[in-house]
């Protein structure tokens, strides 16, 4: 059944409509990939059309649901970590039973079709993808929502890249899942290319830096790019940026007496308890147990 949105996008019912009581958490990036956590009651809903692509992850065990999200009605049992696929511009409607925690991941058309289109040569779109009609639990999309869900808990808000570098593995693996194998570009990026991105990601270390911005560097779609630059550097380009910004903070540590909330705004980090929790993800201590250790107390100075 399809209605008119009665909001914009899956966000801002989310945030404003009867679910909004029940969420407990929320990531979002310019509206490119929005991330909610919310403990929700037993119930019986339905949210109208909106222009989001939309995976409803279960947390809780023995979740039951009863359920027309675009592909058909189903009734299941719902295994932790498994999810459900909401279609974009469809009248959702589901009955779940008991209470459960549930992480929802929005991704706005007007953000994603243009690639994908791109990486299936316009073969295929969000309305067509045949995943709407059960749930699933398979271990590939499971480890990237997790993973997603944890560097967000580390690093607040994600930056445009990670929403954009893991919004395309995800989409991906939905596109597998449904049948339909995107085409993996044979072999990396051209040496300049790589140079470029690198020298690129210097430059604006403290900037919110975008994975199209890079792909524009190298002259490549977004899609294709987060692949080809993987296969160069062994790296997705989130992570190698957050190894640069790793390596700059111990550098800033070791040489600089600025402060841990000084040294986070010089590498990208919106606050000094956000550089921690990554610095102490990567470094196995504290920006502050780092700087100690390399003190030299002979002289009162920094090691060099």
């Amino acid at each position: 059944m399809m209605t008119e949105a009665a909001y914009p996008t899956f966000a801002d019912w989310y945030r404003e409509g009867p679910c909004a009581p029940f969420v407990q958490s929320t990531k979002s990036v310019g509206g490119v990939l929005n991330l909610f956590g919310s403990m929700q009651p037993r119930s019986e809903m339905q949210y109208p059309a909106m222009p989001d692509l939309v995976i409803h992850q279960n947390m809780t065990v023995g979740t039951r649901i009863d359920c027309s999200i675009g592909g058909g009605r189903f009734k299941t049992a719902m295994e932790r970590g498994s999810c459900v696929i909401a279609a974009p511009n469809f009248a959702v409607q589901s009955t779940v039973p008991n209470i459960h925690e549930v992480r929802s991941f929005a991704f706005p058309l007007a953000h994603w079709q243009a690639a994908l289109d791109e990486a299936s040569d316009g073969k295929l779109s969000f309305d067509k993808m045949r995943v709407y009609h059960k749930a699933f639990a398979t271990p590939a999309i499971g480890a990237k929502l997790r993973r997603l869900w944890t560097v967000c808990e580390d690093e607040g808000a994600p930056s445009r890249l990670l929403a954009r570098a893991a919004g395309f593995e995800i989409l991906a693996e939905l596109c597998n899942l449904g049948g339909t194998e995107l085409a993996v570009p044979s072999g990396g990026l051209a040496p300049w290319a790589v140079r470029r991105c690198i020298e690129m990601m210097h430059a604006q270390l403290a900037e919110d830096i975008s994975l199209d911005d890079l792909a524009t560097e190298a002259r490549l779609s977004s899609f294709h790019f987060a692949r080809m630059f993987k296969q160069s550097v062994g790296v997705p380009p989130r992570v190698y940026l957050t190894q640069l910004r790793m390596q700059k903070a111990c550098e800033l540590l070791e040489r600089t007496s600025l402060s841990i909330m000084e040294i986070a705004l010089e590498v990208g980090y919106s606050s000094s308890q956000v550089l921690a929790r990554v610095f102490l993800s990567h470094q196995k201590m504290t920006p502050s147990d780092y700087r100690r250790a390399i003190c030299d107390p002979t002289r009162g100075t920094w090691a060099s």
